[in-house]
């Protein structure tokens, strides 16, 4: 029997009333109070996450940048010290190794942060293919990570910190944040698909500083939030999930990320003829927005269909807390994709009807 990875913050789930499961390999909470609770507190005021189990790998050294870009889908050769890149790494047929986050905190050094569960593949990945003077070194037991998110998240850093929270930009972090008396590196970027910030920190502050958040931000609504409302926030946002939307099977033009596949950049990176070519050829599937019409929800795995021939599965789906509306996520073949077409997803034996939609679900307005 596999013994599971805990957090820093473990010891506060049992205390905390928390619904742990095994996700990935590590014990985490599903939720603390209820699902729909923690969703709608993000929403509208602001929820605290454990995301601990996320990777992080330092890459440094002279050859860094023209390494990382060999090796990530975006184009790294912007980045300034301070700024953040969401970028995919691919293997050569174009299929997705991970989706990643980039931090460069120095000229020659980057932190990226990883998936969870493909940590080890991912650094053997990136171990593979060094090439010149770069050094790569998994740190992620050097690291928890909170995230606060929401709405009323800025006001409520804001009270425990002595540096002006709103002149943190969107992808942007700043390190050597103090929180009482806690080194940290704060950083505007989330998985909510709200304002929010996440925060870097040795482990044995965690347990400090995610009681600090809540005491402070009691008053203004702030929840302990679990899995379960992470994964509902960030379907609603459209904001893909690893092994669901993307997988080693699925390129991240077919997941709709192109946004941050750069193919015309200066150095090749691994995948790009493949990429390049299902461009030019135009791609055959897409991950596009489903709303049922019939009564029934959407499932990772449920098959989609035309009036008569499978056409596409769901990648993920639920009902929507924000919208109260049962939607998904669907790879469905291209010739099929237009909003407002009729499909059929099979629930159970039963295909049920169901209705192409516009992606996000749900986008926050920018004033909140």
């Amino acid at each position: 029997m596999t013994t599971l990875k805990r957090t820093p913050l473990d010891p506060l789930y049992e205390e905390m009333g928390a619904k742990t499961i095994d996700f990935g390999g590590w014990a985490l909470p599903v939720q603390f109070s209820s699902i729909k609770d923690e969703h709608h507190a993000v929403r509208t005021k602001a929820g605290l996450f454990d995301v601990s189990h996320m990777g992080e790998v330092i890459v440094k050294g002279k050859d860094s940048l023209k390494f990382l870009q060999k090796m990530l889908t975006n184009d790294l050769a912007k980045l300034k010290a301070g700024e953040v890149l969401y970028t995919a790494m691919c293997y050569d047929d174009g299929g997705t190794v991970d989706d990643l986050l980039v931090y460069q905190l120095a000229e020659m050094e980057y932190l990226l942060v990883v998936n969870a569960a493909n940590t080890e593949k991912d650094f053997e990945w990136l171990t593979e293919h060094i090439e010149g003077e770069v050094t790569i070194e998994n740190v992620s037991n050097e690291y928890a990570l909170l995230a606060i998110q929401g709405p009323a998240s800025c006001d409520i850093l804001q009270s425990v910190v002595n540096v002006d929270m709103q002149g943190l930009k969107f992808f942007n972090f700043w390190q050597n944040v103090q929180i009482n008396g806690a080194n940290t590196l704060l950083s505007r970027t989330g998985y909510t698909g709200e304002d929010g910030f996440e925060i870097y920190c040795n482990p044995k502050d965690a347990t400090m500083l995610w009681k600090l958040l809540l005491e402070t931000g009691e008053k203004q609504g702030l929840l302990p939030c679990g899995l379960g409302a992470r994964d509902t926030l960030r379907f609603e946002a459209c904001l893909p999930l690893y092994g669901q939307e993307l997988s080693k099977n699925i390129t991240p033009l077919e997941a709709g990320i192109g946004f941050a596949v750069k193919l015309n950049k200066s150095v090749s990176f691994i995948g790009q003829k493949s990429l390049q070519k299902q461009k030019e050829d135009g791609i055959s599937r897409k991950n596009v927005g489903i709303e049922m019409i019939d009564r029934g929800i959407p499932r990772q795995g449920y098959k989609v269909y035309d009036d008569h021939n499978e056409i596409g599965e769901v990648t993920s789906g639920t009902q929507s807390p924000t919208l109260k509306k049962n939607v998904g996520l669907a790879l469905i073949d291209i010739e099929q994709c237009e909003i407002g077409r009729e499909v059929f997803v099979d629930i159970r034996g039963k295909r049920l009807k169901a209705k192409i939609i516009s992606k996000p679900f749900y986008a926050r307005q920018k004033n909140k």
